[in-house]
């Protein structure tokens, strides 16, 4: 809808691989729609636009300052991301920090279909190139889990103190908090977890909790990452970063601890936008993957400074209080409880159970009478 209306042609209905892959309905090897899941969702064919590779003219504006300019790009987020980080070769991987997390891990021209609890996308094609496919991880919680340290618990006044606060202690004090407010996403996928702060004593100060919450981002990413390894069969040598929360060196020291291995952010900060910028120049010939040495984009890499044995620890400890924060919300799985008592808990259950009380009441009346 955004594309029909900048190129003002209402017979425009286009969309990109990047973005088709998003919809669970678009078949990766053919890059068209899957006529099995279409029919499954019960979805028209006939109403999904056309899919298009994610660098090639889609028309021009027709309005407004840019009237006139070509749309030659179009990319959904984190693969734009993937893009501007210049994760073009297999085994590279990206992670943006944001609210959640997301973590791609390149597998070039081979759909590798996760058995480790990741989701199979496509990266990104280039005009008539072979489509290239990604692993992906999602966090659904990372920054939000700052946001509440400051918004619900008034534990400091910005989110500029973090980094400040977390460094005035060495450690967490071995404090270890699981931000599942809402369940765990990957590769856990369990909707019944939920938040968990465990190791706390008398000596434990807001500064141990705050750096345990960014301890806690690490940790999460090292699961998705011990996944991706898993699924690609190849270890990631590197880790490239960017997002808002990339600006904390504290945590990506702990990012690069707990992987064990070096984490990149770049100068540019705004990789989304600058993936879909590349991704635009290369479908009118600007540059060519050749030309990556040439894209001046500087890096500050962050390397691992512990030792693998306290890394093992503190990860079988981080495991440890995942599997203590899963099944608190029994409520998300009424289906494991005895028909009565689900029944008994709704309001069309306490009708039925009142009718039933009455309709027993009256026969006993009656016989009695």
């Amino acid at each position: 809808m955004f594309l029909k209306n900048l190129v003002g042609n209402k017979s425009i209905h286009l969309t990109d691989v990047t973005n088709a892959s998003r919809t669970m309905l678009m078949n990766l090897k053919s890059l068209d729609w899957d006529d099995y899941l279409c029919d499954f969702f019960a979805i028209p064919k006939s109403i999904l636009p056309r899919i298009k590779s994610s660098a090639e003219n889609y028309g021009s504006i027709n309005s407004g300052c840019l009237k006139g300019v070509s749309i030659t790009a179009v990319l959904g987020d984190q693969q734009a991301d993937l893009v501007g980080q210049l994760c073009w070769e297999k085994g590279s991987a990206k992670i943006t920090y944001g609210t959640g997390c997301f973590l791609l891990y390149n597998t070039g021209n081979d759909i590798v279909y996760s058995t480790h609890g990741l989701i199979t996308t496509v990266g990104y094609k280039f005009g008539n190139e072979k489509p290239v496919y990604a692993l992906e991880g999602s966090v659904a919680i990372a920054g939000a889990a700052i946001n509440w340290l400051i918004d619900n618990l008034q534990m400091m006044e910005d989110i500029k103190d973090c980094e400040e606060i977390a460094e005035s202690v060495k450690d967490t004090g071995d404090v270890y908090f699981v931000p599942a407010f809402s369940g765990l996403f990957a590769p856990h996928w369990n909707a019944t977890a939920r938040g968990l702060i465990i190791g706390i004593t008398q000596f434990t100060t807001k500064a141990h909790l705050i750096r345990a919450t960014l301890e806690a981002v690490a940790f999460q990413n090292l699961e998705i990452v011990e996944s991706m390894n898993k699924d690609s069969g190849i270890n990631l040598k590197m880790l490239q970063v960017s997002g808002g929360m990339s600006k904390n060196k504290c945590l990506l020291q702990m990012q690069a601890d707990l992987l064990g291995i070096p984490v990149v952010r770049p100068s540019m900060t705004e990789t989304t936008s600058f993936g879909a910028a590349l991704t635009a120049g290369k479908t009118i010939g600007l540059w060519d993957l050749k030309d990556q040495r040439k894209i001046p984009i500087y890096n500050e890499t962050f390397y691992s400074t512990i030792t693998d044995e306290t890394r093992k620890d503190k990860y079988k400890k981080w495991k440890k209080a995942v599997e203590k924060c899963m099944g608190w919300d029994d409520s998300t799985e009424p289906i494991r409880k005895p028909f009565w008592k689900r029944l008994g808990g709704e309001p069309i259950g306490i009708l039925l159970t009142l009718g039933l009380t009455l309709s027993l009441g009256y026969l006993i009346y009656k016989k009695k009478k």
